[in-house]
């Protein structure tokens, strides 16, 4: 049986003299805490689509990603949760004879089933949001489809209900990989308030793009009130540089929060690079979302 998800999450202010002296007020919504194997943000654009399986009587999830995939896993965990087959096409046909690495592993010992494709395929596949399979409910590469998106903007709505005063001078910020997230919060944020996606991987353009057709697929308009800041991907997806490295270490040692690398510093250190370069206003109450938990080894440069 699949655990509810303790919502709505917490969210705290933190003390950052730093920011402080800059005019800035930091808060964490801790998704992180979402769900015990379905963490952050996986949880709340899997929701809807878990829900949508079971409604139409589906006998499994299918879904894309690579080796060191948190989607994968959480697919992976929901559906053993439910009583349903999950099926994950991994970018890399390589990888079927090597050893399993811990996130593969995992996937396997939730009842994942892998199919391993070599990556010009897996490219095709990711590009037109899967392959249909009989009895299966397919999501696409991360997760980000219209359900998804309507699941994220949830987030907003509780940071709209829980933060004193809310309205424009209030900037939610979130990793973004593949839009879903970015596009739900926009879309969920009261009249004023903004949203600032920092990008994990190399994407002008094309990620503003996906964001833009997310928000047309679930609300069937676009929305103006959102941005995505592409200096703080620390290299490409799955990189993290050695002074991001020293960056979460030092978030970690001052707020006793634990930082994931891949997604969450890159946000935080956007944040902290944006206010002392003075394009953040004074006043300015920014809410960073922690969209996941720590990976074993992280710190590590992964592609």
């Amino acid at each position: 049986m699949l655990t509810p998800a303790a919502l709505p999450t917490p969210l705290i202010p933190l003390d950052d003299p730093g920011l402080a002296r800059l005019g800035v007020e930091l808060w964490l919504k801790r998704d992180d805490l979402a769900h015990p194997a379905v963490p952050g943000n996986k949880w709340r654009k899997l929701a809807p689509n878990l829900e949508r399986a079971v409604a139409e009587g589906r006998r499994g999830l299918l879904t894309y990603g690579g080796a060191y995939s948190t989607h994968i896993r959480a697919v992976a965990a929901a559906a053993h949760g439910l009583g349903l087959a999950s099926v994950g096409v991994i970018r890399g046909e390589e990888l079927a004879a090597a050893p399993r690495n811990w996130s593969l592993r995992a996937a396997e010992a939730a009842g994942m089933a892998l199919e391993f494709v070599p990556r010009s395929r897996y490219r095709e596949l990711a590009a037109r949001g899967g392959e249909p399979r009989e009895g299966f409910l397919v999501l696409p590469e991360g997760g980000s489809n219209a359900l998804a998106v309507r699941g994220a903007a949830v987030v907003a709505e509780e940071l709209a209900r829980r933060l004193p005063d809310p309205g424009e001078r209030d900037l939610v910020c979130c990793p973004v990989g593949t839009g879903g997230t970015l596009a739900g919060i926009a879309a969920g944020l009261p009249p004023g308030a903004r949203a600032l996606g920092v990008a994990v991987l190399r994407g002008e353009g094309y990620l503003e793009g996906e964001v833009a057709r997310l928000h047309r697929a679930a609300y069937g308009r676009e929305f103006a009130n959102w941005r995505i800041h592409h200096g703080h991907h620390g290299g490409g997806y799955g990189k993290v540089p050695a002074e991001l490295e020293e960056f979460a270490a030092g978030f970690e040692r001052r707020h006793g929060v634990a930082v994931e690398r891949r997604y969450v510093a890159k946000a935080l250190s956007a944040v902290y690079g944006l206010a002392a370069a003075g394009e953040l206003a004074a006043g300015t109450r920014v809410t960073v979302v922690v969209t996941g938990l720590p990976d074993p080894g992280d710190g590590l440069s992964r592609s």
